[in-house]
């Protein structure tokens, strides 16, 4: 089994114990014994998951999960703590975690999780995988036929507004010069809504389509809420951007540029 775990966590005993369950089923683990560390391991090195500790010396789990964002934004995340709340599990969704986990977790728990978050993983890279081939296999057909026309593949790019295209893969907004890139969780907000324009969306359904998880119907706004506020910020740059999406109070939001 070729998966690479990178296990973050400053207490020696259960760092120890979970890096055992994982190798134990045959995945390939390393360790950090806190934020910088574990910077530093991502930086020279691949993983395809971080088991990452919320409550650490230094930086805190939320502020490496934010790093993590951007500088290995394949890479899932599943944050590890002693001490959960409602709003730690919202602060986590927000920043894009795959999964919440209570310590002391039980081995079942932690290979549960672990086994759905590459699985989605896995699931997400297949499809980039199979989109690249397509392309490829057109432009050599196109090539070879002398046929000079292009072909735009299912959700390859968007039309934002008129001028403004968003190209969905590689999460990049550009209008002429002018270029913005997104994090995966702010493309995949943003593709969602534009693929939904004039249709307002439900907080809940937001959540799910963006996030994947299921939430209460109290908590979808409070996930939502910063997502939305970073994503206007960075639309702020295209001239009346920051109100292309719409707030339908108490029910959801519509993205409907003017």
């Amino acid at each position: 089994m070729n998966i690479s775990i990178l296990v973050v966590d400053d207490e020696v005993v259960f760092r120890d114990s979970v890096c055992e369950i994982l190798s134990g089923e045959g995945y390939h683990v390393q360790v950090a014994d806190d934020g910088l560390a574990a910077i530093e391991a991502l930086r020279r090195s691949n993983y395809d998951l971080v088991l990452l500790d919320i409550r650490m010396p230094g930086m805190t789990g939320i502020e490496v999960l934010q790093v993590i964002e951007e500088i290995a934004p394949d890479t899932k995340v599943i944050l590890l703590t002693a001490h959960g709340t409602v709003e730690t599990a919202i602060e986590a969704l927000r920043h894009g975690a795959h999964d919440y986990i209570l310590k002391p977790a039980s081995a079942h728990s932690i290979l549960s999780s672990v086994a759905r978050a590459l699985t989605r993983r896995a699931e997400k890279q297949q499809r980039k995988i199979l989109l690249d081939q397509l392309e490829s296999s057109l432009k050599r057909l196109k090539d070879s036929e002398g046929i000079n026309y292009s072909v735009e593949l299912e959700r390859k790019s968007l039309v934002l507004r008129e001028g403004v295209m968003f190209d969905v893969e590689r999460r990049e907004i550009w209008e002429g010069n002018q270029r913005l890139s997104l994090t995966p969780t702010e493309a995949k907000l943003l593709s969602v809504l534009a693929e939904n324009r004039g249709r307002v969306i439900n907080h809940k359904e937001l959540v799910w389509l963006v996030q994947g998880y299921e939430v209460k119907d109290w908590e979808a706004p409070e996930v939502l809420r910063p997502l939305i506020s970073r994503l206007r910020r960075k639309l702020s740059v295209f001239p009346g951007g920051e109100s292309w999406i719409v707030n339908v109070r108490g029910t959801g939001y519509l993205f409907e540029p003017s």
